[in-house]
């Protein structure tokens, strides 16, 4: 009885202090190491549970190969936003729709799916669109609410629609929870849960969740055509607007084809698409940093010096000199020694007669956008080839057609490493690379640094027999599973008030998750789909909702909170009756997962 009470008093404490904004890593393990030493004082709990920490978190999160989608989805979603996609998409679907009723607003969510789609970054789209459309929205006299609403309620839209870092944490989680759910029924060989599997069954409600949002605003702009009017046809009239429409579709829309197509289709990982994915972010920010002429600001502040011949030669030399010591320490024999002082000094001095790195990366960038292209058209050989011939080189015997594939490889492998480098040359000269990688390491440290914390806490309250007090509550209720969900979505939609996504995710999930699995009816990617979309109201829910912090930051003076809170609260109301759908079908989500990967699961 007194450890099931520390359970409880463990729960409320960490909420409080979550509440009160502490940091969320360190409340998580703060508490769970308190009660810990308060159980083992009253000898209700073996510290034997928290030595199992090291194991937990080499386990679970730096082994983890699914996680090391997060920092490459980050990375992606980051370097789209700093290159600008998302102002070239408003701009063009904005004149694209305008002259409807209500047309700003129906861009507004088209794009919000799109950036969903290939970025995922909630604060980075609420933002962008905060920004760049609802300045437009407001001067074209459009509802202040119906604005606020359809730009947050769009902003969100990336924590369904795949590829999502939501969908990979809850992926990892309840992954975790079906074995454990499964092994303890008896079964010790489950069929494993995949992110793809999360990315394939959250698909059609994600659309499902657009269609809606759509709905509503076609419905209020039919009932009160005062709250978003059109703007004049004339005004929106430009040139070429077919072109302009498919340069800005068409590049997000052939990464998003590549990252979720290849998941989808099985040609790649989750971690391996994410990979692809960041390549192809990096390829398109380097394409849109020469489109839009940005300056290099690196590169003003010193002019690149070619080298004199006195300084090739000395260059030279001391190449020579270096390449022979390393290759003596690596290698034994004269022949080696000469060789790699030979190919050292050559190197050395070729970049100090064109003038450095600097000089061999503006030499590699005189080509225009092709290298670009080149590299963008390799990667898609090189992805086709990988999962239609046999690459293996470590062969007795290797046939003429997949010798000439290697080879093709190999060739398509040294473009596309120019077209990144030219990439990285650009997003880094004009000062974006910095700030992605900034972005990208702190997001990624956040979410990693919560995963340990976490983990702590989960062991803690395991070893005060936490699990046994779920699972006895939740079998408990009246309903049987159906009333045990109901109750699970209850809690985190209220949680989802005062704590973000990524605590419910790793605090919650852990918990509930292994008692509903254990029921042979529920489908664990309908709940994990489940669960995404409950958590996804978390951004929009006052008063800690991240959306409206967001555009309340970037908002102007005469847009006032109540106007936000007012804004969203149909959208609100539009997710749950989703989410009630998505419960009384679960074919929704079961569906596409059976009809790829031919899933099993109910």
């Amino acid at each position: 009885m007194l450890a099931e009470f520390l359970d409880l008093l463990m729960f409320a404490v960490a909420c409080v202090f979550l509440m009160l904004g502490f940091p969320v890593a360190f409340t998580l393990a703060g508490t769970g190491l308190l009660f810990a030493l308060i159980g083992w004082s009253l000898g209700v709990f073996d510290m034997s549970y928290v030595s199992a920490l090291p194991n937990r978190v080499f386990g679970n999160a730096i082994w983890n190969e699914v996680l090391l989608a997060v920092p490459l989805f980050v990375f992606m979603g980051v370097m789209l936003e700093r290159s600008k996609v998302a102002e070239e998409l408003l701009d063009t679907m904005g004149k694209l729709f305008g002259s409807l009723r209500g047309g700003v607003g129906y861009s507004v969510t088209i794009v919000g799916m799109l950036l969903a789609a290939s970025t995922g970054i909630v604060g980075a789209t609420v933002v962008t669109m905060g920004l760049l459309s609802l300045p437009t929205m407001l001067r074209r006299n459009y509802s202040p609410s119906l604005a606020c609403g359809s730009i947050c309620a769009a902003g969100t839209l990336g924590q369904i629609i795949p590829p999502s870092i939501v969908l990979v944490i809850l992926g990892d989680q309840i992954s975790n929870a079906y074995v454990d759910a499964q092994r303890e029924a008896g079964n010790w060989s489950p069929e494993p849960v995949s992110v793809g599997d999360l990315f394939a069954g959250a698909l059609i409600p994600g659309l499902m969740l657009v269609g809606f949002y759509l709905l509503y605003q076609i419905l209020t702009a039919w009932l009160r055509p005062e709250t978003s009017p059109a703007i004049p046809a004339e005004e929106l009239a430009e040139e070429n607007m077919g072109a302009k429409v498919l340069h800005a579709l068409v590049p997000p829309v052939v990464l998003i084809v590549a990252v979720l197509g290849s998941i989808l289709a099985g040609v790649a990982t989750p971690t391996e698409a994410a990979a692809v994915g960041a390549v192809g972010a990096t390829l398109l920010a380097g394409l849109r940093v020469k489109e839009l002429n940005m300056e290099y600001v690196m590169l003003t502040e010193k002019p690149v010096k070619f080298g004199t011949f006195s300084r090739t030669v000395g260059a030279a030399l001391i190449g020579f000199l270096l390449g022979a010591i390393v290759v003596n320490e690596l290698v034994e024999g004269e022949a080696p020694r000469w060789i790699g002082g030979v190919v050292t000094a050559v190197v050395f001095a070729f970049m100090t007669r064109v003038g450095g790195m600097r000089g061999i990366l503006s030499a590699l960038d005189a080509r225009g956008n092709s290298p670009v292209y080149i590299a963008a058209l390799s990667l898609v050989v090189m992805l086709f080839l990988a999962n239609t011939v046999d690459l293996r080189i470590l062969r007795e015997e290797i046939p003429a057609s997949d010798l000439a594939a290697i080879i093709a490889c190999a060739a398509g492998g040294l473009l596309l490493a120019w077209g990144i480098l030219v990439s990285l040359w650009r997003v880094w000269a004009a000062g974006i690379l910095r700030m992605v990688n900034r972005g990208t390491m702190e997001i990624s440290a956040m979410v990693f640094t919560i995963l340990i914390g976490a983990a702590l806490f989960s062991l803690v309250f395991r070893g005060l027999g936490g699990d046994d007090l779920v699972h006895e509550f939740l079998t408990g209720l009246p309903g049987g599973e159906f009333g045990a969900i109901l109750v699970v979505m209850i809690v985190m939609f209220v949680l989802g008030f005062f704590l973000d996504f990524i605590e419910i995710t790793f605090v919650v999930v852990p918990i509930v998750a292994p008692v509903l699995l254990a029921n042979d009816f529920i489908s664990p990617v309908w709940l994990g789909v489940m669960m995404a979309m409950n958590l996804q109201t978390s951004f929009l829910t006052p008063p800690f909702g991240f959306a409206l912090f967001y555009l309340r930051g970037v908002a102007p003076p005469e847009v006032s909170t109540m106007d936000i809170y007012r804004g969203v609260a149909p959208f609100v109301l539009i997710q749950i009756i989703a989410l009630c759908i998505l419960a009384y079908f679960p074919e929704l989500a079961n569906w596409l997962p059976q009809v790829i990967f031919g899933s099993t699961f109910v």
